[in-house]
């Protein structure tokens, strides 16, 4: 067993190996305050029929015992991933893809196990560290080690792995992952943030994770690791120059097709071609045939880029494609936009709820809601594609997270406005970053159904190509500019900052000049298709749909709570039946009433307030004789709320008996004349008269 500490920020690092888990290829046991992650690698040395590619898993899963709770619902075990398991288990997966060997093609899989969990230290950095060490350790050819680190900004101090607490103070939420040399990823949110602070924080970042790297060294200096042994694809003599021979005028052709299903096609029929051409002076090549034009499209594609300034679709380096926008397309959602930008579309609908529409998280940490939820779906015919219809998978849970930090920081709050909302997101065509479209269309289908937002936001995606010291930078890439590219960068924000980010680099040597001047060119990009989305609809409706749920929140004396509610509940059903609103009550007396319909939701707000109110000296009220004494009459003036008329306030002659005057179930006219500090009522009927 080897096991070793390593102290940054404050905070003990502990990595274990050696003792668990040890029939894994790898095993790293990370510790970080009572946080306890287990990570295993674990490979396949049998290569399956037609891969060629990395077929790499990566699995964070975190289990309730680790947080000493029980999971909820009926079925007591853990069940499938949850949102946040899904999100982790991604951003664990991207920084290590780009760090095998293009020919490698053994399956590996990757399982971050969270066994302890404290209430301080998020699992997700220990279990990045311990993805690292577990794949250093193993047989596995992966060039690392990496690392990660979440940034916060409190009181503009930058923070390294925050505790929870400190992160609710944040104006900022940032991952940031990568080796000793170069940043492979990033991902965050920010509160309208200048580009400037947002590198200063990647730089920050970068320090620390170069801290922990070393740290993986110094440990993987006294352990004897055996890796495979990869092995070249043996490629003819003169097959590269004859595919090149043939192939390369009409590849060159197609590569300046616009349209992706056009191009696309011209590119698989030319392959057929090339392979049905050489199959008798080259049998069972297929493999290497199409490895060779795949080489082939991706010089020929960054060439003209690098030297020629043009991309496949004519366009210049910072160009962004055609944009249109249109809102109201959906009448029975309460907010609906298209956004199109070339080849890309997404139809955003809007919905307004109530509280009770809020999601419920139940997660090992602690349970929690989710007022503001945007959900991403990427049915197989936006590419033209047949196949089987299936719950949400990582990429699409993945874009719809992204897409709702970048819009979560202008959503009011719920004391400006009280409802729970939810976008759903329908890509109906992709060629370039649907994420980014999403997030136009969420701004305006938010704005078409009358959500206050604090600024519109727009998203755009960047590329990088870097040969030597040639560097193009592309606003609004392609897909094929992201296949193909050395960068994908997601920036998201409004005309005053971003409000989000992320992205995944697939090359080393990335120097913040150049991503300063790519975060320039996005924010110019941004600020376009603003400004044509602002041409459709440019602020919030004043009003909201019809059919969208009407909301009002009241505020009762914490001591009238339990007079609302009534015994079991009685008096707060009865509300319920009667009027058809929802209602819900806060013990801090926050009362918050909704319904899609005017007269029920006014109605429910009278009788709390008939239940509530309280008496006002001066104010006459229409009241009942509830009971006759010798010395006066007790009258309800509200319900639940009694007051005494002295037998001298009951007429302006003198009165004998009260009963000559008044009866039990009378209805009269009173003025209160006094409140006295017991609460007791004093009333009037002869100031009435």
């Amino acid at each position: 067993m080897i096991s070793n500490t390593l102290m940054l920020n404050g905070k003990k690092i502990t990595i274990e190996t050696g003792r668990l888990a040890k029939q894994a290829s790898g095993s790293a046991f990370v510790t970080i305050g009572d946080t306890k992650v287990l990570v295993t690698a674990c490979l396949n040395k049998r290569i399956k029929e037609g891969i060629d590619f990395l077929p790499l898993t990566v699995n964070y899963v975190e289990k309730y015992y680790s947080a000493g709770k029980i999971p909820g619902g009926f079925f007591k075990r853990e069940a499938r991933p949850s949102e946040k398991e899904v999100l982790t288990s991604r951003f664990l997966d991207r920084p290590i893809r780009p760090l095998f060997p293009d020919n490698y093609f053994f399956d590996t899989q990757v399982i971050a196990t969270v066994v302890s969990m404290d209430d301080e230290n998020d699992p997700d950095m220990a279990a990045m560290i311990g993805v690292s060490f577990s794949l250093m350790i193993s047989e596995a050819p992966f060039d690392g080690p990496t690392a990660g680190v979440r940034i916060a900004r409190v009181n503009d101090d930058f923070i390294i792995n925050p505790t929870y607490k400190e992160i609710e103070s944040s104006d900022m939420f940032l991952v940031v992952a990568g080796s000793k040399d170069a940043i492979t990823m990033v991902e965050g949110s920010f509160n309208e943030l200048d580009e400037e602070e947002i590198l200063s924080a990647i730089e920050f970042g970068h320090g620390k994770i170069k801290e922990l790297v070393e740290f993986q060294n110094n440990i993987l200096s006294e352990i004897n690791i055996n890796k495979v042994v990869v092995e070249e694809l043996e490629v003819p003599k003169g097959l590269p120059e004859k595919v090149k021979e043939i192939a390369y005028d009409d590849l060159s052709e197609a590569l300046q097709i616009p349209a992706k299903l056009e191009r696309n096609e011209k590119i698989a029929n030319l392959n057929s071609k090339i392979i049905e051409l050489l199959k008798e002076s080259y049998p069972d090549q297929d493999r290497s045939i199409d490895q060779i034009l795949e080489s082939l499209q991706k010089d020929l594609l960054r060439s003209r880029i690098i030297n020629e300034g043009s991309r496949i679709d004519g366009r210049g380096l910072r160009d962004i494609r055609p944009i249109s926008c249109s809102v109201g397309e959906l009448p029975m959602a309460h907010g609906s936009a298209i956004f199109t930008r070339g080849e890309t579309q997404a139809l955003v609908a809007a919905t307004l709820g109530t509280k009770f529409d809020e999601q419920i998280v139940d997660a090992p940490e602690k349970e929690s809601t989710k007022r503001f939820m945007l959900h991403y779906n990427f049915p197989p015919f936006s590419v033209g594609e047949v196949a089987p219809l299936r719950s949400p998978g990582r990429r699409e849970i993945g874009h719809g997270s992204l897409g709702e930090k970048a819009l979560r920081y202008v959503i009011p709050t719920a004391e400006e406005f009280p409802y729970t909302i939810r976008l759903v997101s329908e890509i109906l065509e992709s060629n370039g970053s649907s994420s980014q479209a999403t997030i136009c269309g969420g701004t305006l289908s938010l704005m078409d159904a009358g959500v206050p937002i604090k600024a519109p936001v727009a998203g755009i995606a960047m590329g990088l190509i870097k040969e030597g010291d040639k560097i193009a930078i592309l606003s609004d890439i392609l897909g094929d500019e992201d296949h193909l590219g050395d960068m994908d960068f997601k920036v998201a924000g409004t005309a005053q900052g971003v409000t989000a980010l992320q992205m995944d680099i697939k090359i080393s040597g990335v120097t913040r000049e150049t991503l300063r001047n790519a975060l320039s060119q996005a924010k110019e990009g941004r600020l376009h298709i603003l400004n044509i989305m602002l041409q459709s609809i440019s602020e919030p409706r004043a009003e909201m749909a019809n059919n969208a749920p009407r909301i009002i929140t009241i505020s009762v004396k914490p001591e009238k709570v339990r007079d609302v509610i009534g015994s079991g509940g009685k008096v707060i059903r009865g509300i319920i039946e009667k009027t058809g609103a929802k209602v819900d009550i806060e013990d801090s007396g926050k009362v918050t009433v909704s319904s899609s319909n005017g007269e029920s939701l006014n109605l429910a707000v009278a009788m709390i307030n008939d239940i509530t109110q309280e008496a006002e000296i001066g104010k006459i009220y229409y009241g009942k004789v509830r009971k006759i004494m010798d010395f006066g009459a007790f009258v309800e003036i509200f319900p639940g709320t009694d007051g005494l008329v002295h037998i001298s306030q009951i007429d302006n002659k003198r009165v004998e008996k009260v009963s000559d005057v008044l009866k039990e179930g009378d209805e009269i006219k009173v003025k209160v004349i006094d409140v006295d500090k017991a609460g007791k009522i004093k009333l009037s009927r002869k100031e009435t008269l």
